[in-house]
């Protein structure tokens, strides 16, 4: 069985979450806000638009900096309607850093 290794230095509470938001989340600033709120809360990954209407989001940080982000994604900025947040636990990757990607 393969075993993925991930890199030594990694801190202890690292935690990863990979979310899709659903509801009136694009054309409002949605991903710009995730990326000011990312910055305040220091944390690492990315999010993009889906051509589904959604948005998707991967989040690496403390624990505490992580769940702070999703209950502030169940809200989003002022002008979103978040209907539906669904998440999954993943193993960090040592992300660096905090980007708007394209849309997929």
């Amino acid at each position: 069985m393969n075993q993925i290794s991930l890199p030594a230095d990694l801190p202890p509470d690292l935690v990863r979450v990979h979310l899709f938001v659903s509801g009136r989340v694009q054309g409002i600033g949605y991903r710009a806000s995730t990326w000011d709120m990312a910055q305040l809360l220091k944390l690492n990954g990315w999010v993009r638009n889906l051509r589904d209407g959604r948005v998707e989001a991967v989040f690496e940080g403390s624990k505490a900096n992580v769940e702070e982000m999703i209950r502030w994604c169940h809200q989003g900025p002022p002008t979103a309607g978040v209907q539906r947040v669904e998440l999954d636990h993943e193993s960090p990757e040592g992300l660096q850093g905090f980007e708007v990607m394209q849309s997929r």
